[in-house]
């Protein structure tokens, strides 16, 4: 699936089939075109916040492999002081319901574990290098998003 508004997150879903043999889980509608490299991250403990990270030029795709997380993504439309007022899309992801969430260029993210093991895969379309070139931070609380909602 080639995204088609690059400057919104989407959510691109996936499903899972299963029968007496096991499990497969897929995003079928995903195609790698410009994707460079993919890395895994976990937190130690469940409810640690990583946020936010931003580039200027580099896309990301976010999919959780196992557990469930909490994903951010905010544009910054200053560098140097972006507005606390920018709408903030929030996703929860969780290996029990795939998808992959495309993050485009020019907005931070960031995500919080919402359970034990939470694994959380992401494509970049930058290589290391050009990523480490493009890498903006802003404190993990600018954007305070990180409150689970009881109901």
């Amino acid at each position: 699936m080639q995204v088609d508004t690059p400057n919104v997150p989407k959510l691109i879903l996936g499903d899972v089939n299963i029968d007496d043999r096991g499990e497969v889980a897929y995003v079928n509608e995903f195609q790698f075109a410009g994707v460079k490299r993919f890395y895994v991250v976990s937190n130690h403990k469940t409810g640690l916040v990583r946020a936010w990270h931003a580039h200027r030029h580099e896309a990301k795709y976010a999919m959780v492999i196992n557990g469930a997380a909490l994903v951010g993504a905010v544009a910054i439309n200053d560098w140097s002081h972006p507005s606390k007022d920018n709408k903030v899309h929030r996703y929860i992801l969780s290996a029990h319901k795939p998808s992959l969430l495309y993050i485009p260029a020019g907005y931070a993210n960031g995500f919080m574990s919402l359970t034990k093991n939470c694994k959380v895969m992401f494509f970049s379309t930058s290589t290391l290098d050009e990523s480490l070139k493009d890498d903006i931070r802003f404190d993990s609380k600018y954007w305070d998003i990180w409150s689970v909602v009881e109901r």
